[in-house]
């Protein structure tokens, strides 16, 4: 028996999920989780062969809560389930060590099969997703322009962009410019666009 910890901050599909996958006869649920603390603390409490996690949720989000449970439950597996297909997240999930990777779009039959081959050592990425990713090609951000862009992403101004970042407001609008210029973007609002289009930010 796969034993399942499910965790997405929507009730309504972390339900939906754990009833589907229920009715799987090698799978059980054994636990849900509504955010990365509690799904870190489920993990602990129940030692699941599979966490499957949504991508965005509160405290924590699923790339790095599946890094911290994969250190403290060993042999635990994760696969992440998102709405948020881009292949940034994809690249930095397969980085992270993540085992699978599927949009929310699938069937619940495609997600008891990723889980079963997850769970037997091997990785399961959506074949649309897998080719969006080598067709997008790597990030031209440094990490650092990266990391700027994202706190521009409220439209904060460069000083408290650079309070936030410990940073002076020149060299916050140096990175904001330079990453504008890489993504070919007129602006840094135009910047956030293209960079989250990506999922690169």
């Amino acid at each position: 028996m796969i034993r399942i910890l499910l965790a997405d901050d929507e009730m309504l599909i972390r339900d939906a999920l754990a009833g589907l996958l229920g009715l799987e006869e090698d799978i059980t649920v054994v636990a849900t989780a509504a955010s990365g603390v509690e799904a870190l603390a489920a993990a602990r409490k129940h030692t699941p062969d599979v966490v499957v996690l949504d991508l965005q949720m509160p405290d924590g989000d699923g790339i790095d809560t599946a890094g911290r449970i994969e250190a403290e439950v060993p042999g635990c597996r994760a696969v992440i389930v998102t709405s948020h297909g881009r292949p940034g997240y994809l690249k930095r999930a397969l980085a992270a060590g993540v085992a699978g990777f599927l949009p929310k779009t699938v069937s619940a039959r495609v997600l008891a099969d990723a889980v079963r081959q997850v769970h037997g050592g091997g990785r399961y990425v959506d074949p649309e997703l897998a080719a969006e990713a080598i067709s997008a090609g790597e990030s031209p951000l440094t990490p650092r322009e990266a990391d700027v862009l994202e706190l521009a992403a409220d439209g904060a101004p460069a000083e408290e962009i650079a309070q936030r970042a410990y940073l002076s407001p020149g060299t916050v609008r140096n990175y904001l410019s330079s990453a504008a210029a890489k993504l070919g973007a007129a602006n840094r609002h135009e910047a956030v666009q293209v960079a989250r289009r990506h999922g690169w930010i």
